[in-house]
This record gives C-alpha cells, sequence and structure tokens, in this order.
C-alpha cells in the first residue's frame, strides 16, 4: 500500500473517532415559549453547525440553522443559544400550531462520519415547565465563584467576633 494513502486512512480514521454525538433531546415550557436542549459530546475543537426543524404534515420546516436557511415565518420568533455541549432552541409564542417533531442536526466542521440528528414528539399540553436548576446549569460561573468564596466569607465573619 502506498504510504500516502495509509495515512489519509489513518486521519480519516482518527478523525472519525473525533465527532460529535447528541447524548439526549428534552422540550419544556418556559412561560409562553418552546425550548429545546440538545446536549452532545463533542470529542473535537472543530466548530458546530446545528439545524433545528420540525415536520409537521410529513413536511420538514426549518426552525433555526447555521447549515441551511431557516424559514420566514419562524425567523422572529426563534433563538438560539450555545453553551458548553448544549445547543438550546428558545420559540417564542408557541401554540399548538407549533406542535409535531422537532429535530436536532449537529455536525462538527470537517467531520466526515456524517450529522448527528435526534428527535422529540412536542404538544403542548403534554410538557413540563422548565426547571429552575436547569436554567442555573448553563451557566455555572456564578454558582462556582459563590463556593469559591464560601471561606471568605465564613474567614470574615469570624475575625468580626
Amino acid at each position: 500500500m502506498n504510504p500516502t494513502v495509509g495515512i489519509a486512512v489513518i486521519l480519516t480514521v482518527l478523525q472519525a473517532a473525533h465527532c460529535q454525538m447528541i447524548k439526549d433531546l428534552s422540550a419544556c415550557l418556559l412561560g409562553q415559549s418552546l425550548r429545546v436542549d440538545c446536549r452532545y459530546e463533542n470529542k473535537t475543537s472543530n466548530p458546530l453547525t446545528y439545524e433545528f426543524s420540525i415536520t409537521k404534515d410529513n413536511r420538514k420546516h426549518v426552525i433555526h440553522s447555521t447549515i441551511s436557511v431557516s424559514e420566514n415565518i419562524y425567523r422572529s420568533r426563534a433563538n438560539v443559544t450555545m453553551h458548553k455541549n448544549l445547543v438550546c432552541l428558545y420559540l417564542q409564542s408557541f401554540t399548538t400550531s407549533d406542535e409535531g417533531v422537532y429535530m436536532c442536526e449537529l455536525k462538527a466542521t470537517n467531520d466526515y462520519t456524517g450529522n448527528q440528528i435526534k428527535n422529540i414528539t412536542v404538544i403542548k399540553d403534554k410538557l413540563e415547565k422548565c426547571a429552575g436548576f436547569s436554567l442555573l446549569i448553563q451557566n455555572t460561573s456564578w454558582l462556582l465563584l459563590l463556593l469559591l468564596s464560601l471561606p471568605l466569607l465564613q474567614a470574615v465573619d469570624f475575625v468580626s467576633l
């Protein structure tokens, strides 16, 4: 075998081992908005692209995407935030007409193993309210700061006595 071909095969196999994988897809109500959380494990530093879509009446509608173009009816209502290992879709003014099968699709740049896709059926009457704790998990820097400052606060109380 040609050494150049052998190196190319090894690099391709190594790249395939360093892809992202969707671990969980969940949905909840946050006030009048729908929140869809797409949790993933990313084993590469390559940029991540995403697409949130809904299937209604056997037709796919793109809600928000860095892969393709979002549909006009969702552009003004949809917002996406990205945190470490979490991509969140927020769909404002969620109603029963927005019910359907929601899909999260992820792809790491230069990942030749294909896109990761996960679906969830969303029905408004069956959705739970988003837990406050899960909102806090998204940005834990304040919690870390609080935990690190507790010994200092205890020391100040001890000195003042």
